[in-house]
């Protein structure tokens, strides 16, 4: 399967090939090498991953997708290019592209094994034991039209319904400030919703918890570096993507996650 397009911020083209790994069982990779040596690198506005001289921009969306299938072994993927292609915005497209690959899922590789919060700047991650999988996130938007909370119990057909297609979203008031920094450069207006006096929404209505479940969505694809979700429970109150990948490193130091 290869999906061709641009990358939301550098507009650049790229190729993104998905295909099922060469053995049965075996981890899965990113441009030949195991995912598991690749480490998140800061950027604004997104994730990005770097192993050595290979770094690739705007995963999250990707990730959410194979996090929500299970699929930390058996694909391998391939980019061409410094950036995903940014499809349809959100993480549906990915899911119906991995899904046609018939891998089949991995349990959890990754656990809480104490309840504890951590604090990552105006960030915080709760995180509790328990034996199901069960991430949630709520927002401080100071906005009445907006629900604040969204939360997945780790079925994949429910993140396919609900949560994959949940698209991205900004602040009227951030639209110049990302144009004049280089960023989001080639979103349609059918990827995104702005939110000023009114609610700008290109195609489907908008939903008043979808920026909530988009933030859901991201935070699943940055748990996937990892190995997740993890088996457990993770609130996450105002994340975002360096929050969380810092979150994690700090949980991984604690004992608060490990692997399984």
């Amino acid at each position: 399967m290869v999906v061709e397009g641009r990358g939301l911020h550098s507009g650049a083209t790229a190729r993104l090939e998905l295909r099922t790994g060469p053995a049965p069982g075996q981890a899965t990779t990113w441009n030949g090498a195991p995912l598991s040596s690749y480490r998140a690198i800061k950027v604004e506005r997104s994730t990005a991953i770097a192993n050595g001289d290979v770094r690739a921009r705007t995963v999250e969306h990707l990730f959410a997708a194979m996090a929500a299938l299970g699929l930390q072994r058996g694909v391998a993927v391939t980019l061409d290019g410094d950036e995903v292609p940014i499809v349809d915005g959100c993480a549906a497209t990915w899911m119906d592209a991995l899904a046609a690959l018939g891998v089949a899922a991995t349990p959890a590789t990754i656990a809480v094994t104490r309840d504890e919060v951590i604090d990552v700047g105006t960030s915080r991650y709760a995180f509790a034991r328990s034996d199901a999988r069960h991430v949630a996130v709520e927002l401080e938007l100071g906005d009445a039209r907006i629900a604040p909370r969204a939360e997945w119990h780790g079925d994949p057909r429910d993140f396919r319904e609900r949560v994959a297609t949940a698209r991205t979203f900004c602040f009227a008031h951030e639209v110049e400030v990302l144009a004049k920094a280089g960023l989001a450069s080639h979103v349609t207006p059918e990827m995104v919703v702005v939110i000023g006096p009114e609610i700008l929404a290109a195609g489907r209505p908008f939903e008043a918890d979808e920026p909530a479940r988009h933030k859901l969505l991201d935070l699943v694809g940055d748990l996937f570096l990892y190995g997740g979700p993890p088996r457990g429970t993770l609130l996450a109150y105002r994340p975002g993507h360096w929050s969380t990948h810092e979150a994690v490193r700090v949980a991984f130091e604690r004992g608060v996650l490990a692997r399984v």
